[in-house]
């Protein structure tokens, strides 16, 4: 988890108005006045909210109202922003990876606060609150030391002290104003116990309604899938919307026939084709040029002229010579025949070309009228095989089966028993959340926490009774100084929060924390304290000197550094598992100066591991830091 921007309008602490980046690594917040940001309240307002108004307390002086808002990585990889009207509503988002837009998860409160702890990642308040978050309040020199605790209130010490500052002993002259107060005080408890009971009871009923609603959500992916398939069912093709015959797939089936008998016919034709010329000559010889024809008309001539000569003027014997012009002139006359053949043949010839080329013409226009569908549904589905074809037709068969089978599933899924209880559960649940939010509307607009309340209560009690009956002299010591009183341990509530975190016992916790604590503790404390031992409780004893001291019993300063060093040892070693941001007021007002560079150093080294985001004025952690941002 990573914070990405913070942006902020009229809040106190902060710029009247400004968007704020923040990157990885140990970020120095630079606040614009001497009063600290307050940094950690805004973000435990906005992750926490209770619904009730109480993140009002932010607001710029003199400002009407104001907004805060934060975005971040979750643990899950998405990029989420809260928002918040400060004393009124607020808004989770979460951006979409495909688009970046924001798009709204939820707007109430307690919805919010279990979604950021389902889904992103986000630990219980006292957790971030304890382990993430370093206040002044916070520091053990800054808490009620163990006598006055008692003395106040021992009803309000539990196993683990609370974090709460100390307040200041009242003088005597306001103690009437003082007991006026509890009574307002233990008047707005008795109203914050009830308003906390009635928020309770709203948490567990948003609780069961998100439960069910996650139920109910379970048919939102069928109806998705099914508005997907029947728009897949309307888009497939279909002959009709393609404009092709009814028949197109039987035509597909014959195509390969056709081409078949197509080149069947067409060779047939060609085998023809070649017979015919075989038989007809290519070219007829003229007559003219007939040397047979010539040679027998002159052989004819000559006998007949040889027959009728000699047979007048010699002897009559010889005209029988004229005789043997018949058969000269019957080879003239064969070749005379066979030319007039050839030229018929010739003629001939033309004529049954034409019959060929018509023939063939039909056979290649009977497989034009079978295949330019075929071509045509092959251009429209844009396949490149006509295999291809039947299965692109036979889609949408295949997508309304699909459409039917979604739409059966969820009438299953809607007609169960439990799927139909689960609805009207829903209702009930809701009803009885609108009559506890209207009951809490009437308790008012902003209650307390209850805690809260108590804690002042606890304080001004306290005041009260030391302002009543001043604590007797401290005994003198060993030395002859007085005597104080030990500071609370903070060690069993950090530890038992640690244990939480590592979802382990605290004697586990003790073993992973203590080498690292203890390098912490000697660097801060300049090698006085070697060592740290916890009981099984978690309380803790310094090893300074040959030594074992109660931490309570150490020095103010000391002990605060113990709390820094255990602190700064619980957020590396919880960092190695989830990362979660470390967010730090200006704690080190106390410190010695020669020690600031020492803490920049370890923060810096925390800024590795996880984001570590500081708020000080000081220039010294500015120098340290990997970055500077004003706010």
């Amino acid at each position: 988890m990573q914070f990405a921007e913070v942006a902020v309008q009229n809040v106190r602490g902060f710029s009247p108005a400004g968007r704020f980046a923040l990157k990885a690594g140990y970020l120095v917040l630079k606040p614009p006045t001497a009063e600290v940001s307050p940094l950690t309240g805004v973000v435990l307002a906005l992750f926490y909210a209770d619904g009730r108004g109480g993140d009002a307390s932010f607001v710029a002086p003199g400002a009407k109202s104001g907004k805060a808002a934060i975005t971040f990585q979750g643990a899950d990889g998405s990029t989420y922003r809260v928002l918040r009207e400060l004393g009124g509503s607020g808004t989770l988002h979460r951006v979409n990876p495909a688009t970046q837009q924001p798009e709204l998860v939820s707007t109430d409160a307690s919805e919010t606060n279990q979604y950021l702890r389902g889904q992103v990642g986000l630990p219980p308040r006292t957790t971030f609150e304890q382990i993430y978050c370093l206040q002044v309040g916070q520091l053990p020199s800054r808490r009620p030391r163990k006598a006055a605790a008692k003395a106040a209130d021992p009803k309000t010490s539990g196993k683990f002290p609370s974090l709460a500052s100390a307040s200041a002993v009242a003088p005597a002259e306001d103690i009437a104003a003082a007991e006026s107060k509890v009574r307002a005080l233990e008047a707005e408890l008795v109203n914050a116990r009830e308003v906390d009971g009635l928020q309770f009871q709203v948490d567990g009923l948003s609780s069961q309604i998100f439960e069910v609603d996650q139920r109910l959500k379970g048919t939102e992916g069928l109806k998705v899938a099914i508005a997907e398939a029947e728009a897949a069912w309307w888009a497939a093709p279909t002959p009709q919307t393609l404009g092709l015959p009814q028949d197109i797939l039987q035509r597909v089936q014959r195509y390969p026939k056709a081409v078949a008998r197509r080149d069947d016919a067409l060779a047939r034709l060609e085998t023809e084709r070649e017979a015919e010329a075989a038989a007809v000559p290519a070219d007829v010889e003229s007559l003219k040029d007939n040397q047979f024809f010539w040679i027998g008309i002159a052989a004819g001539v000559l006998f007949l002229g040889l027959g009728l000569g000699l047979g007048l003027g010699v002897h009559n014997s010889f005209r029988y010579l004229a005789l043997l012009d018949i058969p000269a002139f019957g080879v003239s006359a064969f070749m005379a025949l066979r030319y007039v053949d050839d030229l018929q043949k010739v003629s001939r010839r033309g004529s049954k070309e034409g019959r060929f080329g018509a023939r063939e013409k039909k056979i290649h226009e009977e497989f034009e009228a079978e295949a330019a569908p075929v071509r045509m549904a092959q251009k429209a589905l844009g396949v490149e095989s006509l295999d291809e074809i039947p299965g692109a037709l036979e889609r949408k068969e295949l997508l309304g089966a699909r459409v039917v089978e979604l739409q059966d599933q969820l009438h299953a899924v809607e007609s169960d028993p439990e799927f139909a209880a689960a609805a009207s559960q829903r209702q009930s649940l809701k009803e009885q959340l609108d009559a506890l939010n209207l009951e809490l509307t009437r308790k008012g607009s902003y209650v307390r926490d209850m805690r809260e309340v108590e804690r002042e209560l606890s304080r001004v009690k306290e005041s009260i009774a030391l302002a009543k009956a001043p604590p007797p002299a401290a005994a003198p010591g060993p030395d002859g100084a007085p005597s104080v009183e030990p500071l609370e341990d903070p060690s069993p509530a950090l530890l038992s929060q640690a244990a939480d975190v590592f979802t382990t016992d605290i004697l586990s916790v003790q073993g992973l924390l203590k080498e690292r604590c203890v390098q912490y503790l000697t660097a801060l404390t300049d090698r006085r304290y070697l060592g740290i031992e916890w009981d099984k409780e978690g309380k803790a004893v310094a090893l300074a000197g040959g030594r074992r001291v109660p931490v309570g019993e150490l020095p103010p300063k000391d002990l605060d550094l113990y709390y820094l060093a255990l602190r700064m040892t619980v957020v590396e070693k919880a960092s190695a598992r989830s990362k979660r941001p470390f967010l730090l007021e200006d704690v080190f007002v106390g410190v010695d100066e020669v020690k600031l560079p020492l803490i920049a150093r370890m923060l810096k080294h925390l800024g590795t591991l996880t984001q570590v985001l500081h708020v000080t004025a000081h220039p010294g952690f500015a120098q340290m830091s990997d970055g500077t941002v004003n706010v």
